[in-house]
Formats: structure tokens, C-alpha cells, sequence
């Protein structure tokens, strides 16, 4: 791989897979591994799902990309699909590339309604790898530490009139973007009272609500979206990850009021994979996948047993100092004690057949795994992380 930049930041601790089967990776050898991230938390089904397959391949056979000036009844078809779940039948879908061009889709679009200087975002959210949601500055961006809110007794029954808020000039906001709970993979969930104020503080000044669901939707954290968490109603939603299975599709839906806002003829965005049929027929198909496998359910009972046995692990090793998640999303934090090294720990688990997620900053090791995870693999990652860390401890 001496041609390949590598520019991701990321510790490469396995290399040359040749195939991958639902949660399972394989190299060159034959080894087996689980991945627990599945990929980068985008192969939701399982990789090389037959169903996922068979819809490529019958796609790939009929026309895969589309122009500006003609199109196909698959868009139409996939949208249809996305809006039903979120129940906004008369609202309307675009299909991109990325979940970061989606986000900044979203921004894009509400900045054009509103006509305001300014979005607010919780401080530790992620959003986007470029353009404005990447670079959050100080002219276009309120970055809000909710931090300080998290042990706060009164976070419960969040205070709009709290002191931490007279800061957020909301005459000037145009909208909330918010990111449910990955907190750039830390695996953090904000105070629900808190995300509600906020939001009916940007809806009472004519903002937006605009949620990022590229990481927390479509099942991963235990429900559709990770919005329904917080009881929240979006004006619009960014999807993305888990939408294609790996395939590179995201989605921007909005509500048929925004829609309307937007059909004045006056904001134009242009791609050259805007609504391809082969991403489109991806989508669909993932849809339909989750819906009739009955994965969202599954991510909840699943997540809750595999959180309950990261929580038990926790009670024999004080190493570890906190257990939390949703569905399956998981994070565990270590105590970075003398003579504790994570980065070991990271390593053995690799060695041992586990992928896991790590954030060293953060002595965290993180678990996105496929919803179609088997429980015996759960069972087989506790054991050997245990083990390590027994020997490690």
C-alpha cells in the first residue's frame, strides 16, 4: 500500500481483507475478525447482504447515473420510501453522496430560508468533514458547551431563563443542527430538556430544526432515528452511513412546508450524482431490508443485552469508569491508570479477532457494530476484552 495516502489519522491494526460477511472481515490467511464498527459505521445490514447484492446488480443492469434533464422513477420510488419513515408523506427527498454534503445541504437550504447570520450546534458535534458545518467559525456558528449542563441537578427540568444561555443571541439564529448522541464518536447524549429548550427557543424566533442523522439513524441507536429520543419534530433530516450499506448515498428530507420555501425557483444546487439511480435503488432496498428483518427492534434488544454485559464487566474491573449507550451504539471509558495501557488493550483485541472503535484522547473504546450482529459474537468480544484485561490490569 506504498501508493495509497493515508491521511485519516487512524492506526491501521489489520491489513489486507479480501471479503466480508455480514460482521465478519477475512483476510488474506483465512482469519476471521468481528468488526464492531461496521466499517465506518455504514454497513448497517451486514456486509454483502444478499438482498443489498441483488439490488445493485439489478440496477447496474438498467442505467446507474441520470443527467440534470432527464430522470427515472426510482428516485421518486426511494424517496417515498425514506419520507415513510419519518411519517411526512407530502414532505420531499434529495439524494447526494455523503452524509457531510447532506449536513451541509441542510445548512445550505435553511440559511436560504431564513436568512439569518448565524446556526447554533452543541459544541462536541461533528456534522460535517467541510464547507460551513465542517469549519463551525465563530461568523456563522454558536457552538454551545452543554457540558456544563450535564450534572447540572436541574437538567431534568432544563430552565429556559438559565444563566449558560443569555449568550445565544436566538434573534439571529436560523436554525439548531443538531447531532443526537454521537458527539463526534464519543458516544455522549446531551440532557433531553436541554435539546427541547434550545429547540423551542430557535422555533419561537422563526429558526429551523435541522437534525444530522447520518450516524444515529436508520436503527442504529435503538429506534429509527435518534431524534425520537428527544421528542423532537424536524424541519429537516440528514441521513447518510447506513442509508447506502456502504455504498455511498445520503439524503436530505424536509417537511412539505420547507419544501414549499424552496420552490420559488431562487436556491439551485447541482451534483453530478444528485439522485443516481444506483444509490437510489440502494436505499430503497435498505429500507425495505430493515422494515421486513425487523432490525430497528433487534437494535434495541440487542444494544440493551450487549450494554448489560459491557455494565457487569464493569463491576469486576475498576478500570473501566463508565458504561453508556443506545441501541447499539456503545462506548466504554477506561481509567488511564499507571500501568493501564488502551492502546494495547486496542491492539490484543485485533490480535484476538475484534475490531473496535478507539478514541485515545478520550480512553474510549467504542462498538457501532452491524444490526445484524450475533449475540455469539457479543459473547465472544466480552470474554476476550475481559481477559485482556485481566492480563493488562
Amino acid at each position: 500500500m506504498s501508493h495509497v495516502l493515508r491521511c485519516s489519522g487512524y492506526e491501521v491494526v489489520v491489513t489486507d481483507i479480501v471479503r466480508g460477511q455480514d460482521s465478519s472481515l477475512y483476510d488474506v490467511n483465512g482469519n476471521r475478525y468481528v468488526d464492531l464498527e461496521a466499517g465506518v459505521w455504514c454497513t448497517g445490514l451486514g456486509r454483502n447482504h444478499p438482498r443489498i447484492i441483488q439490488a445493485m446488480q439489478t440496477q447496474l443492469g438498467q442505467i446507474m447515473h441520470m443527467g440534470y434533464r432527464y430522470t427515472d422513477r426510482i428516485a421518486e420510488e426511494a424517496a417515498v420510501a425514506v419520507l415513510d419513515t419519518l411519517a411526512l408523506a407530502d414532505g420531499k427527498c434529495l439524494f447526494l453522496s455523503s452524509g457531510s454534503e447532506a449536513v451541509e445541504f441542510g445548512v445550505q437550504i435553511t440559511r436560504c430560508i431564513t436568512g439569518q447570520p448565524l446556526l447554533l450546534t452543541l459544541s462536541d458535534a461533528y456534522l460535517a468533514a467541510y464547507g460551513s458545518a465542517g469549519r463551525k467559525g465563530s461568523q456563522e456558528w454558536v457552538c454551545f458547551d452543554w457540558t456544563v449542563c450535564a450534572d447540572c441537578p436541574r437538567a431534568g427540568d432544563f430552565d429556559p431563563d438559565c444563566e449558560h444561555l443569555h449568550g445565544i443571541p436566538f434573534q439571529r439564529v436560523g436554525g439548531l443542527v443538531f447531532e443526537p448522541g454521537s458527539s463526534s464518536g464519543l458516544v455522549r447524549f446531551p440532557p433531553a430538556s436541554l435539546v427541547r429548550t434550545l429547540a423551542n427557543l430557535v422555533r419561537q424566533n422563526g429558526g429551523l430544526i435541522i437534525v444530522d442523522e447520518v450516524t444515529t439513524g436508520l436503527g442504529r441507536t435503538g429506534t429509527w432515528y435518534g431524534f425520537q429520543h428527544y421528542s423532537l419534530s424536524p424541519d429537516i433530516v440528514a441521513l447518510g452511513k447506513g442509508l447506502g450499506n456502504g455504498y455511498p448515498v445520503s439524503a436530505v428530507t424536509m417537511t412539505p412546508g420547507v419544501a414549499a420555501r424552496l420552490d420559488d425557483g431562487k436556491f439551485h444546487y447541482a451534483q453530478s450524482h444528485q439522485n443516481d439511480p444506483l444509490g437510489c435503488a440502494i436505499a430503497k432496498e435498505v429500507i425495505d431490508v430493515l422494515r421486513e428483518e425487523v432490525l430497528v427492534e433487534r437494535s434495541a434488544r440487542v444494544g440493551a443485552h450487549f450494554l448489560y454485559e459491557l455494565e457487569r464487566l464493569a463491576t469486576r474491573h475498576n478500570v473501566v469508569t463508565d458504561v453508556r449507550g443506545r441501541g447499539l451504539m456503545i462506548g466504554v471509558e477506561f481509567d488511564q491508570a499507571e500501568g493501564f495501557s488502551l492502546v494495547e488493550a486496542h491492539r490484543r483485541l485485533a490480535e484476538s479477532g475484534y475490531i473496535a472503535g478507539y478514541k485515545p484522547a478520550a480512553h474510549l473504546l467504542r462498538f457501532y457494530p452491524p444490526l445484524t450482529i450475533g449475540e455469539e459474537d457479543i459473547a465472544g468480544f466480552v470474554e476476550s476484552l475481559e481477559r485482556i484485561l485481566e492480563m493488562l490490569g
